[in-house]
């Protein structure tokens, strides 16, 4: 990949590997489960095996290759392994009642939860995430003005 370029507005870029993001395991209801598949060649010496499923994730930025978290969060997901956690707010009790009825463990939304008629829900959904009951994921960005782009193709091993 290190040696693609992409044209944009008459000016060409050097298109760089984002080196801090991977490509991972995919689990019934759990995205992320565990083994990574890095996107450059580091030490990595995890073995993929039949029958496991993975998300191959491709990363580019004209930027530095190097990607942080930026701006306000917007999508979240059930924390898989959450227990159960005590939670005094009666509005982040009925909020988690919503979470697990229509989206279990898979990544949602604010806007989702709009539609589903929620409404003053933001301290609740921020008492979650501060529990570690709910993970939010916040835009990801390279350095100011590049361009960041991902593609990812789903496999199975047989």
């Amino acid at each position: 990949m290190e040696s693609y370029e992409v044209e944009l507005n008459g000016k060409t870029y050097p298109v760089k590997s984002i080196r801090n993001l991977n490509g991972h395991l995919i689990g019934q209801y759990r995205i992320h489960a565990g083994k990574t598949v890095p996107i450059v060649k580091g030490g990595e010496a995890t073995k993929m095996e039949e029958g496991e499923f993975y998300a191959i994730e491709t990363f580019g930025s004209t930027g530095k290759g190097y990607v942080h978290d930026d701006m306000e969060v917007s999508h979240y997901m059930k924390n898989f392994d959450a227990g159960h956690v005590p939670l005094r707010l009666a509005r982040s009790k009925q909020l988690l009642n919503v979470i697990n009825q229509n989206f279990g463990t898979l990544a949602f939304c604010r806007r989702w939860l709009d539609r589903l008629g929620q409404t003053k829900y933001l301290m609740a959904l921020k008492d979650l995430c501060d529990k570690g009951i709910v993970d939010p994921y916040p835009p990801l960005s390279d350095i100011k003005g590049s361009y960041t782009a991902q593609f990812e193709h789903t496999i199975l091993l047989r």
